[in-house]
């Protein structure tokens, strides 16, 4: 069983990066919103792993694509396995107040991106691109074994992801409902004639502890957290979970966050996360691997998760 891990919110120090590399996993990915270049602490962590190394996820409006592909292309000299470039629309609030750049057509410029990085990192050939929001022209590709992934919720993203991407990376789907979010994916990859075996790699939020009740705890901030802070994600658990979803919207934006974790049921905490002693959490992870159509799951442990916690879910759940 292939599995990846998202790397904790810690300074990539030499020490840390030994650490995470001599774990095993078949996948390192590091994350970005504010404070830590993804791209840097990934170039940090090569030496010590031939793991792939990937974003998870950069967003498509801060870097232009040909940015993004140098980048990549970058990173992929450096390191002994494949990179994944995860990329995704973030938010309006990160988008707009803390990069200061309009939040306009994020779908297409998922579509883009992917198409221009993947043009950038043929390894051959220039390019020549006319898009909608992109137009590119006479510049040579790079070097570079880079794959595309799409963070992709909704279905209009989820369709960019199959006429584009290479893999999908899904968050707070209900596991039991991917197979159904992902046949979207496939089919439209079909009509574009492309190659409908894409990797699948969901966010499996994770937390490991010797009281099980700690652990679900976690998990239940992290679910919060992201239904009362996002409508993406308050829409892709609302498609299992509609009157819950909405219970931790309300609280949330009234600035009730301990109302909107208690309202997090434990249905909620088994359907999107895994949670428990390092045995159970163990069995769970490998169920949630089986789970049609996931390839490689990629172990998320919650920000709200403590350094101790953070470490042992991640040693426990390494393969």
């Amino acid at each position: 069983m292939s599995r990846g891990v998202l790397l904790p919110d810690v300074d990539p120090t030499p020490e840390f990066a030994r650490w995470i590399g001599s774990l095993g996993y078949d996948s390192i990915w590091a994350n970005e919103l504010w404070g830590r270049d993804a791209f840097v602490t990934l170039a940090a962590v090569a030496p010590h792993t031939d793991a792939a190394l990937g974003t998870a996820i950069v967003n498509v409006f801060s870097r232009s694509p040909a940015v993004l592909a140098g980048a990549a292309s970058s990173l992929s000299a450096l390191a002994s396995g494949p990179i994944r470039l995860g990329i995704g629309p973030s938010t309006p609030k990160a988008i707009e107040d803390l990069h200061g750049v309009p939040y306009e057509r994020p779908v297409r410029r998922i579509h883009e991106t992917a198409e221009l990085v993947r043009a950038f990192t043929a390894g051959e050939g220039r390019v020549e691109y006319d898009g909608e929001v992109f137009s590119v022209r006479d510049f040579p590709a790079l070097d570079g074994e880079v794959s595309v992934y799409a963070a992709a919720l909704g279905e209009t993203s989820r369709r960019a992801t199959g006429r584009t991407a290479d893999g999908w990376l899904p968050h707070m789907i209900p596991f039991d409902d991917l197979e159904g979010a992902f046949e979207t994916v496939r089919r439209t990859a079909r009509e574009a004639g492309r190659d409908s075996d894409f990797a699948v790699s969901p966010y499996v939020p994770s937390a490991v502890a010797d009281d099980p009740d700690e652990a679900r705890e976690t998990i239940r901030g992290h679910i919060a957290y992201y239904v009362g802070s996002g409508e993406g994600y308050r829409r892709a658990v609302a498609g299992r979970f509609p009157e819950e979803a909405e219970r931790i919207a309300e609280a949330w934006a009234a600035g009730e966050r301990s109302d909107a974790r208690e309202a997090v049921t434990e249905a909620m905490v088994d359907a999107l996360g895994v949670a428990g002693t390092p045995e159970g959490a163990r069995e769970r992870f490998a169920a949630v691997a089986e789970t049609d159509p996931v390839t490689e799951p990629i172990v998320v442990v919650p920000s709200n998760a403590g350094e101790e916690t953070a470490e042992r879910t991640i040693e426990a759940l390494a393969p």
